[in-house]
């Protein structure tokens, strides 16, 4: 009887671990989510399975980036028309995000007008997430584009053992800002094939593991060429780590594939924010700090209770941490050498403060 007692936890202690996504661990309209950057040519992307352990605790962040999902308040009239509460019900966004799925490094060398954006949108639903257009600037103005065919990005409840596939088909019709026609098609293969514990830098989490393969044909047609372009896409495999309530990929893993053989292109996983290598405009406020120059204490006041905060020399190093108890609270500086020192503040909300002040 202990015997199958024994058993009958094991067993259900196994069970615990597969989880299930659904839309609400999928970041949406409003979120915000950090996610950090990191190299490694030889991470083993491959390994998985059921009740498998993906040991990542080695990755080293480079960069450091806060992925605004936003929603549709105060977009133009143009984006409200094609995407707002008007639009067909499966145009209907809930999101839309900064995004790389257009391959400026290929297209935008043809073309003699300037990209400088490029956001996915996106419809998050019970069911499903999916691409339903995109919005660019061009040479300054904003010209956004539904998607003819739908792709489907992920289905849920989402669980191990899944399979599906879905395409999409974007045609992007540049006049008349410029004589240019730019058409995208792309399929998309995706499978659940792992669940178990994954550990980051971030920390450890239970997991599903996805891999969707992406294979795209896009073609670019400029008037004054006379003629369509095609332009070269390499299949690309994302592979994706999947924690309930973290909005992105605790790891995300993408690769192209060359000849057969996939080469790593780009490594990002969540992670606490560092002000070594976020990017600065991450900083919302700039507060005041008194005295300043200061000498045995500093007064740091309208901080937010609960608060974090850490001290940067000038050459970089961190001196101190620690919380902010109180609205009025006293840093002492006995222990700092006399110089320039950065004060960060990452408060309750969310949003982050910085304070410059010197040390006598």
């Amino acid at each position: 009887m202990r015997v199958l007692l024994a058993a009958v936890l094991l067993i259900s202690g196994f069970a615990s671990a597969q989880i299930t996504l659904n839309n609400s661990d999928f970041a949406d309209g409003g979120d915000t989510v950090r996610m950090s950057t990191a190299t490694d040519p030889a991470i083993d992307f491959l390994s998985t399975g059921a009740n498998y352990t993906w040991d990542f605790s080695g990755l080293v962040a480079e960069s450091q980036v806060l992925k605004n999902y936003n929603d549709l308040s105060g977009v133009s009239t143009l984006m409200q028309f094609l995407f707002g509460a008007f639009a067909p019900p499966k145009y209907q966004a809930t999101n839309y995000t900064a995004s790389d799925d257009l391959p400026l490094d290929q297209f935008g060398s043809f073309l003699p007008v300037n990209i400088s954006e490029v956001n996915a949108v996106s419809k998050n639903s019970a069911d499903s997430i999916t691409s339903i257009g995109l919005s660019i600037v061009v040479d300054g103005n904003e010209v956004p584009f539904k998607s003819d065919t739908i792709e489907t990005r992920y289905k849920f409840p989402a669980n191990f053992g899944d399979v599906y596939s879905s395409r999409g088909y974007t045609n992007l019709d540049l006049n008349p800002i410029f004589d240019a026609v730019w058409i995208q098609y792309r399929q998309r293969s995706s499978n659940i094939d792992g669940w178990g514990q994954v550990t980051t830098p971030f920390g450890t989490f239970d997991a599903i593991r996805m891999r969707h393969v992406i294979q795209e044909q896009d073609s670019l047609y400029i008037g004054q060429f006379g003629q369509w372009i095609e332009l070269p896409i390499p299949t690309s495999n994302i592979y994706e780590w999947w924690a309930t309530g973290e909005l992105e990929p605790v790891l995300r893993i993408t690769t192209s594939d060359f000849n057969g053989t996939e080469t790593v292109t780009d490594i990002e996983y969540r992670d606490a924010y560092d002000p070594l290598i976020a990017g600065a405009s991450e900083l919302v406020t700039n507060v005041n700090v008194y005295p300043n120059p200061a000498q045995d204490e500093l007064k740091l006041e309208g901080f937010q209770e609960g608060s974090s905060y850490i001290v940067l020399s000038s050459d970089g190093k961190l001196v101190q941490s620690g919380n902010i108890d109180f609205t009025s609270q006293i840093l002492a500086l006995d222990d700092f050498e006399s110089g320039a020192y950065v004060l960060f503040v990452k408060n309750t909300d969310g949003s982050f403060s910085k304070a410059t002040f010197v040390k006598q």
